[in-house]
């Protein structure tokens, strides 16, 4: 169940500059899991405390592009997004296992 709240995480480089500066980091998320839930996942997957939790969700948005044959029309994915910051000494390598 814990492997499924947590999608993957996000590295991007404004993430990776809060991850040094203000031990932030960020996830994809299930839409339909709650806080308490993230929370569990987090602490429970890389052995760290979380200070404090910040969820927001995305919608999909439609996206059209001209080609050749045409115009094709489609729509981005919604997903959620956790923002964690975890407490003073702990941190996550997301680049230990590669």
């Amino acid at each position: 169940m814990m492997v499924d709240i947590l999608i993957r995480p996000i590295v991007t480089e404004k993430l990776t500059d809060q991850a040094e500066t203000l031990n932030r980091f960020g996830f994809v998320v299930d839409r339909r899991a709650n806080k308490q839930q993230i929370k569990k996942a987090v602490e429970d997957l890389y052995g760290v405390k979380v200070a404090s939790l910040n969820t927001m969700v995305y919608p999909g948005k439609a996206k059209s592009r001209y080609t050749k044959s045409g115009v094709l029309t489609g729509k981005t994915n919604s997903y959620k997004k956790a923002i964690v910051t975890l407490v003073e000494g702990d941190t996550i390598d997301f680049y230990s296992n590669i």
